[in-house]
């Protein structure tokens, strides 16, 4: 009876061992898991705009700065000659840049196939109303800044 006593302690001694010998995961493996696990198509933050910073669903916060920002390029170019150089383009699409230190960058986009519109000079035109804009706050991922692009369709209206 006494060995069994001693020998029962001494058993599952012996079994624990077995925990300790285990493979801890390097560092290198662990960030390339982590690294895989990250989608790097899409920002934990949208950029946004103070005024929207207080809505907390994702899609209306979105929805917001994209009005916002739609409405504030139709303003800037309502003022200008490119309704009146180009009556039939009521529409035009613009590729917009949200860099990490929260600078904006405005890129006409046209059709492949287009010859009816000087392209240069409506860029030249873009890029000398489109300024001025109010704080951005830039995209984030991770909590850290990082660029994001997007198309807006802007309207523009004829007076």
């Amino acid at each position: 009876m006494r060995k069994t006593i001693f020998l029962l302690p001494f058993l599952i001694f012996i079994n624990s061992c077995q925990y300790f010998d285990k493979q801890v995961p390097s560092k290198e493996e662990l960030l390339q898991k982590e690294l895989k696990s990250i989608n790097w198509n899409e920002v934990d933050e949208l950029p946004s705009i103070n005024e929207c910073e207080q809505i907390q669903d994702k899609t209306q916060r979105q929805q917001c700065f994209f009005d916002f920002l739609t409405a504030k390029i139709q303003e800037k170019l309502s003022i200008d000659t490119l309704s009146i150089l180009y009556p039939e383009l009521d529409t035009i699409e613009v590729k917009v840049t949200v860099f990490p230190d929260a600078s904006l960058k405005f890129e006409p986009q046209f059709p492949t196939d287009s010859l009816a519109y000087d392209k240069i000079k409506i860029d030249s035109i873009l890029h000398a109303r489109l300024v001025d804009f109010p704080k951005i706050n830039p995209a984030l991922k991770r909590g850290i800044p990082v660029k994001t692009q997007f198309i807006l369709p802007v309207i523009l209206e004829v007076e």
